[in-house]
């Protein structure tokens, strides 16, 4: 896939941005204009989540249930512990989380 296939049209921009945590792999940032923040994933991060679900996909396509089940657990526990960064920041900063 190509940059101009994923929208980025080659321009890019300075932003001031609010940074609610360290900077770390998992970052809690808000963008101007947005009410709530988001969190920033570098790359190798989301890189190493997605090839965690394609570990389930493949295992559920084997009919390994077991491995697939295992894999699914641990891929909750990442995303659980990045839903668990983000809310601690969000109530240490008094922002009301969007879910």
């Amino acid at each position: 896939m190509s940059l101009a296939d994923a929208g980025f049209d080659g321009s890019m921009k300075r932003v001031e941005a609010e940074l609610l945590t360290d900077g770390g792999n998992e970052a809690v940032v808000r963008l101007p204009g947005r009410r709530f923040p988001g969190l920033l994933i570098q790359g190798d991060s989301l890189h190493i989540l997605r090839d965690d679900m394609a570990e389930v996909v493949r295992a559920c396509e084997h009919g390994d249930l077991t491995v697939a089940g295992e894999s699914a657990s641990l891929l909750l526990s990442n995303l659980d512990a990045l839903l668990a960064r983000y809310s601690a920041a969000l109530e240490d900063h008094e922002i009301p989380r969007p879910f």
